[in-house]
């Protein structure tokens, strides 16, 4: 993974978890430990569903980015599903507290999500890259054939 992709994820996951651990905290204060462990899992679901989205469309980007734009909602929707089944999965858990995982899942997504746009707005990363070919300012087009 280069080295801006990677500084993206860090820059966007460092806030999540501290998000998660504040949420955590707070639940675990409201809720009991009960509370506590649905915000955590809830953490853990937002930076592995964001994590591997991110990382699946810089890779799409670099390779097909033609397809970039179809992938990001193939993604989206998959992130859904994935969502539902898990929350159909443990509908009837005691596991954990419902309402302080579905408030750390749709907190922790925000988190997420303003601070990779943060990361990006920051970022330098060059839309369009430089053909290598093209002579730049100042340097002379070598050209092949007869000199007159």
């Amino acid at each position: 993974m280069p080295s801006n992709d990677v500084r993206i994820l860090a820059q966007a996951a460092v806030p999540t978890v501290a998000v998660g651990a504040i949420a955590a905290v707070v639940s675990g204060v409201v809720a009991g430990g009960k509370g506590a462990i649905g915000a955590g899992v809830a953490t853990v679901l937002v930076i592995l569903f964001m994590g591997v989205s991110l990382y699946v469309l810089q890779r799409i980007a670099k390779t097909l980015p033609h397809l970039f734009q179809g992938m990001g909602l193939l993604l989206y929707a998959a992130q859904i599903l994935l969502l539902f089944i898990f929350m159909a999965a443990f509908k009837n858990t005691t596991l954990f507290h419902p309402k302080a995982f579905a408030l750390t899942l749709v907190v922790g997504t925000l988190a997420w999500i303003g601070a990779q746009t943060w990361a990006h707005m920051k970022s330098k990363i060059l839309y369009v890259e430089p053909d290598p070919s093209t002579p730049t300012k100042g340097e002379q087009s070598h050209k092949s054939g007869h000199s007159s």
